[in-house]
């Protein structure tokens, strides 16, 4: 049986079983309202542009109110800003410094993600995921042009490991900074309240818990996780994230606040728990990178080497679509642009893939 004919199996079953989407907005969780208008089934890419090439093992990216991207290196702990024609910067400054002489990359671990808090006039204020010679921490500062300001710790002692380190950070549609962390390679911490690991956290920019979290005082708003890596959200307020399965199963998952995901008790589909909207054996995905449009979910694939869309619902999702199948290599991250597009991040250079000539790349990606 071909793998998408099991994930869309899957996907029926969840709808026929009636989950139901939460918000996140300040004062607690609401039922959003539905998209306007069904997604189409099946999209083509009918662009694909190389923005920029000979990148070091990118990780992160995220878009500044000034149309530019900023990227972050893996394994150098440095970042660069990628303008729409391909223009690159290197960032500099006292943070850029001290990011060389904090991350210790290691494995999976390094320089990770990235994402906007906000801005004042060229300020840009940016929060960063760093694997440290201690732990996993988020750091917070300001970029400037491309100069990068002293940077400071706001949230600190998330386990780290060679591997399963999490690293995506979003800023949710209620104005929260969610953080996702890995396991660490040490399972049972996912289902420990206590611990960091295994979790998409909520806090705020300072770093605090945020108000309305499932349990007042802790920055835990979903827990059972292996390694989340992809966040986004839906117009209407559903929030996604990708989730790394371990030898059978990679997830899509809708995130509830307080929602318990299952791991280790379970990869995939499991009673108990909360079940995933959409599954793939692991040779076609491990999802990484996740972006969300008004009409679909995309995922990107690092073993999968492909690029996954999965169409939005009225009450859930559609059958995936498989872009880009084995064309670029591995796919790292994914984020929508201010053109339209979608900007991809190929994942070649890390020690896993075979890279190519001027690998790693970003890809404009135009679907239609």
């Amino acid at each position: 049986m071909r793998p998408v004919t099991w994930i869309g199996l899957v996907a029926a079953l969840v709808a026929l079983a009636g989950c139901s989407p939460d918000d996140s907005p300040d004062d607690g969780p609401t039922t959003p309202t539905t998209t306007a208008e069904p997604a189409p089934a099946t999209v083509e890419v009918t662009e694909v542009d190389d923005i920029l090439g000979d990148l070091d093992i990118p990780w992160g990216l995220a878009f500044l109110p000034d149309g530019q991207a900023v990227v972050t290196l893996r394994g150098a702990a440095g970042l660069v800003l990628v303008g729409p024609d391909g223009a690159a910067t290197d960032v500099t400054g006292p943070g850029a410094h001290e990011l060389r002489d904090l991350v210790v990359p290691a494995g999976e671990g390094g320089l990770l993600g990235v994402t906007v808090l906000g801005s004042e006039g060229s300020a840009v204020d940016l929060a960063l995921y760093a694997t440290t010679a201690d732990d996993n921490r988020v750091l917070r500062g300001t970029l400037d042009g491309s100069t990068l300001g002293e940077l400071r710790p706001i949230l600190t002692g998330i386990e780290k490991a060679g591997n399963h380190d999490g690293g995506r950070l979003a800023v949710g549609p209620d104005g929260y900074l969610y953080v996702t962390t890995g396991d660490a390679g040490d399972p049972p911490s996912a289902q420990d309240p206590d611990s960091l690991n295994g979790k998409i956290l909520r806090i705020t920019a300072d770093g605090d818990p945020a108000p309305g979290n499932p349990d007042e005082g802790s920055p835990v708003w979903s827990l059972g996780h292996r390694n989340v890596q992809g966040l986004g959200w839906a117009p209407d307020g559903r929030m996604f994230a990708s989730e790394f399965g371990q030898n059978t199963w990679d997830e899509l998952n809708l995130i509830e606040p307080g929602g318990n995901y299952g791991w280790p008790q379970v990869e995939g589909m499991g009673d108990g728990f909360v079940q995933p909207l959409a599954v793939w054996p692991t040779t076609d995905a491990s999802p990484s990178g996740l972006a969300v449009t008004d009409e679909g979910v995309y995922l990107a694939g690092l073993r999968g080497e492909r690029l996954w869309r999965v169409p939005l619902t009225e009450d859930g999702v559609g059958t995936p679509q498989a872009l880009l199948e084995g064309e670029r290599g591995r796919l790292r991250a994914v984020e929508p642009a201010p053109d339209g597009s979608l900007w991809v991040v190929t994942g070649n250079t890390d020690g896993r893939g075979d890279p190519r000539d001027g690998d790693d790349r970003i890809l404009r990606v135009v679907v239609d």
